[in-house]
């Protein structure tokens, strides 16, 4: 389960609480783990975080698992009784962070307010994940990463004119709050160590998380009136940026700077574009995307994604193909820069899995535990915390433990 010989990493020291389950929250404490944080998951017991059984299953447990909970420890706590709820008030005593993603008024109505949680821990900091926030008016409502999407602008702009929104492939909306939800994390630390040791409330809503990195969105509805629309694999406005067909499928070239237009034009024979006044700079050209989209598919079209993207290459302009998992895991980039690492699971299962981003030069993250089985640390974590063997035979024999 250990791998006591790879690096701390920079956030050695800090220990962390998670409440979380499946994405939001539990992805932001795995950032941390990575990172070199001690994290205690605590998980009802019986199924335990949900995620377990997501997706495609070894044994009985996902491979998701395996990512967003290596480097944590698991504690089987049943939340639901009050006695659960007084061994998590005493975890949270004792720990830097506390990173829950429940409706808003869950933690109150478990009496674990901040205010509550805080007079035994004035230094805490709670990072709160919800759909909308702890205030405002849709503050009570239910939303999952999908809704967020939606709300903040990324799904309407996802999909081809005119034909139905669809979903990126994976749970951006959940991913985002957690990164944003990190970041506050870090910023309330800092704050924290600056100004006397004081905690705080980070408070994250997925859809503010999509809506920050909605880039012109609003300004531009703002100035202009002009709502966004749906472009499919083009960048309006940005040109030329897009996907082009090949002989055995599709590259993306993004030739949208100045001189890198006047290359891409030379490197597809069309010397008379890359002269053309009109395209001398990026409003010009997107004014005629049209053209342009045009004069590169019925280059790329002639020929292989390999032979394009090595005249690509040879021209110093940016293009690639569309990686499928395949692709990745054989990808010597990805290897050279330890993106693709190795790991056993509980059940025995040898695993490659996302390696650690982002690198410190200095004092990397690292993957010092594999994914817990359920309530695998509940003795440890606990008697760490002074509960003593009977105490625990006697928790868990009234199923508030595992």
């Amino acid at each position: 389960m250990e791998h006591p010989t790879q690096p701390a990493g920079p956030l050695t020291g800090l220990r962390v609480l998670e409440l979380g389950q499946l994405i939001a929250g539990p992805f932001a404490t795995k950032t941390l783990g990575d990172l070199g944080a001690e994290i205690i998951k605590v998980e009802p017991p019986g199924q335990g975080d949900p995620l377990r059984q997501w997706r495609l299953l070894h044994a009985g447990t996902s491979v998701w698992w395996e990512v967003q909970s290596r480097n944590k420890q698991s504690v089987a706590i049943d939340l639901r009784r009050p006695e659960g709820r007084e061994v998590v008030r005493r975890l949270a005593a004792e720990v830097d962070i506390l990173v829950e993603n429940f409706r808003p008024g869950t933690l109150e109505g478990w009496d674990m307010s901040y205010e509550a949680l805080s007079e035994s821990n004035p230094g805490l900091i709670l990072l709160r994940i919800s759909g909308f926030g702890q205030t405002g008016p849709y503050r009570d409502q239910p939303g999952f990463g999908v809704v967020g999407e939606a709300m903040g602008g990324l799904r309407y702009l996802s999909g081809h004119p005119g034909q139905v929104p669809v979903r990126v492939g994976v749970s951006i909306g959940d991913t985002l709050a957690a990164l944003h939800g990190t970041i506050g994390i870090l910023a309330a630390l800092h704050e924290r160590h600056q100004n006397g040791g004081r905690g705080q409330v980070v408070d994250v809503a997925l859809y503010e998380a999509v809506f920050n990195c909605m880039e012109s969105l609003l300004p531009e509805y703002s100035a202009f009136d002009v709502v966004r629309e749906p472009a499919g694999s083009a960048l309006p406005g940005i040109t030329p940026s897009n996907a082009y067909p090949c002989l055995d499928g599709w590259v993306l070239v993004a030739g949208n700077g100045d001189s890198i237009f006047r290359r891409l034009m030379q490197a597809i024979e069309r010397d008379d574009l890359a002269q053309d006044p009109r395209f001398s700079n990026n409003e010009g050209r997107s004014q005629h995307a049209a053209e342009i989209d045009a004069a590169i598919g019925t280059w790329t079209q002639t020929l292989t994604i390999a032979q394009v993207l090595q005249a690509l290459q040879q021209a110093n302009v940016p293009g690639g193909r569309i990686y499928t998992a395949a692709d990745i895991a054989q990808d010597p980039h990805y290897r050279a820069r330890d993106m693709i690492l190795a790991t056993t699971t509980a059940q025995g299962l040898p695993l490659e899995v996302p390696g650690i981003v982002p690198k410190l030069s200095r004092t990397p993250g690292s993957v010092r535990r594999r994914a817990p089985q359920l309530g695998e640390d509940t003795d440890t974590v606990l008697s760490a915390l002074g509960y003593d063997a009977a105490t625990l035979q006697n928790l868990r024999k009234i199923g508030v433990i595992a």
